[in-house]
């Protein structure tokens, strides 16, 4: 092989991961960038309500929590532990999501929050935003409850009885899962890199509850993703594994039998009627002569 033909092999060779790489890159441009903006200039600022409605809860919640009755109160609304009752936390759970966590700066998290929230609303809609970051939220959270009630060991999976009394709020999980599904539902693989590496990294760097959590609401966000717009399939393959009842044959109805219809009697005609009043003047006439 000379070298014109080696240099030619490996331009085609490097021309194929490029061209897809580029593919890849302006596809998601697109998906993450121009639709959306597509969208809000459609829909106007209503497109953004949950992006202000989450973020301004968040800036809510903080500023009461800087004085000591407030803090009691946000606390008692929205304060998820895991030695709570579970019918208590999954009562707090939804007010949780707009209270800030303890060990995270809450102005730097408002921009992520109002992004995630911002995309998804313009992505997938109110209900469907809502939807996944609640379901991600809880997910992380009775994970972690089931992590701690386990105790330490169990091959790390396990965490010690004392991250029981761990407040665990902030809507940090929120946040994570949106970015995952969305990066999931939209093909967005640099979105979901570093939403899925900057959770891994955090919870191998600092192995704390908040790391654990944001794990479970990536992988539960990866499942959600990929069942999307398979529901229908779903349901199909669900009714096909059902057994078939059998009902056995169909009772046959008896044949329904006409009810006799009567002779119609068919008046004599106007004719023979006079005729036969003839016949019988004549006769009449005959007697008396």
């Amino acid at each position: 092989m000379t070298t014109e033909a080696r240099i030619e092999w490996c331009r085609a060779l490097l021309a194929r991961p490029a061209r897809f790489t580029g593919r890849t890159l302006r596809g998601e441009w697109h998906a993450i960038v121009v639709e959306p903006v597509r969208r809000l200039t459609r829909r106007g600022v209503s497109g953004l309500l949950l992006a202000f409605v989450a973020a301004l809860g968040v800036i809510f919640f903080h500023a009461i929590a800087q004085h000591p009755l407030g803090a009691v109160w946000v606390t008692r609304l929205g304060g998820v532990r895991a030695d709570l009752p579970l019918w208590l936390s999954l009562l707090r759970t939804p007010v949780s999501l707009y209270v800030p966590a303890l060990d995270l700066p809450v102005w730097a998290g408002i921009t992520q929050l109002f992004l995630a929230f911002a995309w998804a609303e313009l992505a997938l809609g109110r209900a469907r935003t809502l939807a996944i970051s609640y379901a991600t939220t809880l997910a992380g959270t009775l994970t972690a409850r089931v992590m701690i009630a386990m105790g330490p060991g169990w091959w790390g999976f396990g965490l010690p009885h004392a991250y029981g009394q761990v407040l665990d709020t902030g809507p940090s999980a929120a946040v994570v899962g949106l970015f995952t599904y969305l990066s999931v539902v939209e093909r967005a693989p640099v979105v979901f890199t570093l939403t899925g590496g900057s959770m891994v990294w955090e919870s191998v760097a600092v192995p704390n509850l908040a790391g654990r959590e944001h794990l479970i609401a990536v992988a539960s966000a990866i499942v959600l993703g990929l069942l999307h717009g398979r529901r229908a399939r779903l349901q199909a393959r669900l009714r096909s594994l059902l057994p078939v009842r059998d009902s056995g044959p169909t009772p046959t109805e008896p044949p329904v039998i006409p009810a006799p219809v009567p002779p119609r009697t068919v008046p004599a005609p106007a004719s023979a009627e006079r005729a036969q009043e003839r016949s019988q003047d004549t006769a009449m006439t005959s007697l008396e002569c």
